[in-house]
């Protein structure tokens, strides 16, 4: 088992940064992809960006290609989410998880076995 917790969401403008960290505990020594999902009202859940267990290999959705970087520590057991040039379409619960398929990255969410509660990101115009 994997208990991950989000934190770092919070209210800013269009153009600022948030940094989103995801600290994960129990079964840490597991060989997973970690990745960030969102989450608009009204919408189903997407894909934002994926990271391998080395941390070597990085994927992401287009529509945060070049703003968003993700980032892994195993040492720590976290993984990170810098959000750059942030605008309205941003705003959404954001969700860490781990991918269980044994896959070296997914964008699919059905292949992430373990989430977190999610943390509240919202950009105003």
């Amino acid at each position: 088992q994997v208990h991950l917790v989000e934190s770092g969401g919070g209210l800013v403008q269009t153009g600022d940064s948030l940094r989103l960290s995801c600290a994960a505990s129990g079964r840490t020594r597991s060989n997973y992809a970690m990745g960030w999902f969102r989450q608009a009202p009204g919408k189903e859940r997407e894909f934002v960006a994926a990271v391998t267990w080395s941390g070597d290999s990085t994927w992401y959705a287009d529509s945060v290609k070049g703003r968003f970087t993700i980032s892994r520590d195993n040492a720590k057991n976290t993984v990170n989410l810098q959000m750059n040039s942030l605008k309205p379409e941003d705003t959404a619960v954001y969700y860490c998880a781990a991918d269980t398929s044994g896959r070296m990255y997914s964008s699919n969410r059905h292949t992430y076995g373990y989430w977190g509660q999610g943390t509240q990101v919202t950009v105003s115009s």
